[in-house]
């Protein structure tokens, strides 16, 4: 027994030790890495903190890029497929709190304290809208209640493999791991785990080699933050709200997956897609054979789908 104690112990200060000597380290990349942690947009302020609004392009018609759950850099992970828009239309991406160049805070995050916090930055932005709302995965909510609470600011929803309320009616948010998974990121575990910051974005996406230097130096930054986990927490609940209010009149189309990457299998999660775009009279469904992060292999596909379908708006 004394034996088993002694090497248990040896174990535990093993572990100590690597997590010291890794939040260590951790502090002094930061350090390093603070001269390109620089908002390439306008910083607004919002309910007490400050949210990064991006802004490019020209046009009549404003694309709102909204990410999904847990995406560390928006702005970036968007860029494959808005540099392919900008020319038509204006784009904006809004970083929520926790996420990119935004402030990490530990506030309430349901779905009309999101919202408000989204509408407000655009408000201090002063990019006004009707907006057509380009939404990817858990963002598809935020931008479905939008649309059910102030429909006047909607002309359309473009979803990016968006959930819809029935996405989440069964599914099993496995709040333990992603807890564990904020400890790895802010004790800088993270970093000794080979390639675990090349998103989608870095492996099929267009972004040069200094964007990925600064990707990479956000998602050590704003990895499961406080404030994404506070947001998962609260996500059951909102899309039971979403799904309370019906469906929104306003035209949207959807690309989606092949359930890679969402927790579903390519069938569950088409299926919910589909129920959701059959009950909207202006509602088409494109169907990709990728992953989650279409907006980061399909971007070629998903641009011309855009502008046809908002020429069809028009």
């Amino acid at each position: 027994m004394r034996k088993i104690l002694r090497f248990i112990g040896i174990i535990i200060g093993l572990v100590i030790i690597f997590i010291t000597i890794s939040y260590i380290n951790h502090r002094i990349q930061l350090s390093k890495e603070d001269g390109l942690f620089v908002p390439n947009g306008e910083m607004v302020e919002v309910n007490g903190h400050r949210m990064h609004v991006y802004t490019e392009g020209q046009g009549d018609m404003t694309l709102v890029f909204m990410p999904g759950g847990g995406t560390c850099s928006p702005v970036l992970d968007f860029k494959s497929l808005y540099s392919l828009l900008d020319d038509k239309y204006r784009i904006v991406v809004v970083e929520k709190a926790g996420y990119g160049f935004s402030d990490v805070v530990d506030i309430d995050r349901d779905i009309n304290n999101i919202l408000s916090e989204t509408r407000e930055a655009l408000l201090k932005a002063e990019i006004s809208g009707p907006y057509i709302l380009c939404a990817h995965s858990m963002s598809g909510i935020e931008a479905l209640y939008w649309a059910q609470t102030y429909p006047a600011e909607v002309s359309a929803i473009i979803g990016l493999d968006m959930a819809v309320s029935e996405s989440y009616k069964e599914y099993n948010i496995n709040m333990p791991i992603i807890k564990l998974s904020a400890f790895a990121a802010n004790a800088g575990i993270t970093r000794w785990i080979p390639r675990v910051w090349q998103s989608d974005a870095i492996k099929y996406g267009s972004l040069t080699d200094e964007e990925k230097e600064l990707y990479k130096a956000i998602f050590y930054r704003r990895t499961a933050t406080k404030t994404m986990l506070n947001e998962v927490q609260e996500i059951k609940a909102s899309a039971g709200i979403v799904g309370e209010n019906g469906v929104p009149d306003v035209p949207i189309l959807i690309f989606s997956s092949n359930g890679e990457g969402t927790g579903w299998n390519e069938d569950e999660w088409r299926t919910f897609q589909k129920n959701y775009i059959e009950n909207i009279q202006d509602g088409e469904i494109v169907n990709l054979d990728c992953s989650h992060y279409v907006h980061d292999i399909e971007y070629e596909k998903i641009a011309d789908e855009i502008e046809k379908f908002i020429e069809n708006l028009n």
